[in-house]
């Protein structure tokens, strides 16, 4: 169980975090800094590096959780926060695959073809995506600490 737990927060490390990093840091800096062909291509590359990680985080929140949660006697047995963190985990996976099935090859094919203007577009539906997974991952990592002492 004690491995479960922290392969379950590390995972959950590297995906909320990545898109932290990404969201508050990367983003202004890049937007302040550098031209579309070159800020565009940024984008496209980093995130082709960083949606491994995320597909690894996903497989290994899905494998702990389900772990863990047997291991404590099902979901019945367990908090409301657990149920919140499994139906927002369904939902943060539902948009992951959406940036990276449709706005990502948008991004991606633009960049190949010089179309800065969609490749801009594709980025702002990317940056909307992230951030609403961004809100929904710091919800469930505060659940997940509070839960179990709001009742």
């Amino acid at each position: 169980m004690s491995l479960a737990f922290a392969l379950h927060l590390l995972a959950a490390t590297i995906w909320v975090g990545g898109m932290f990093f990404a969201y508050q840091i990367l983003r202004p800096v890049s937007g302040e800094m550098l031209e579309p062909p070159i800020r565009l291509t940024l984008w496209k590359n980093v995130l082709w590096r960083f949606f491994p990680w995320v597909k690894g985080s996903i497989v290994l929140l899905f494998l702990s959780g389900f772990w863990m949660i047997r291991g404590l006697g099902g979901m019945a047995k367990l908090g409301w926060h657990v149920h919140l963190m499994l139906v927002l985990a369904v939902v943060m996976t539902a948009v992951f695959f959406v940036i990276r099935g449709k706005y990502y090859c948008g991004l991606k094919d633009a960049v190949k073809n010089e179309n800065w203007g969609e490749g801009a577009e594709r980025l702002g539906e990317i940056r909307k995506a992230v951030g609403l997974n961004l809100v929904l991952g710091l919800i469930v990592i505060a659940g997940a600490g509070l839960g179990r002492y709001l009742g």
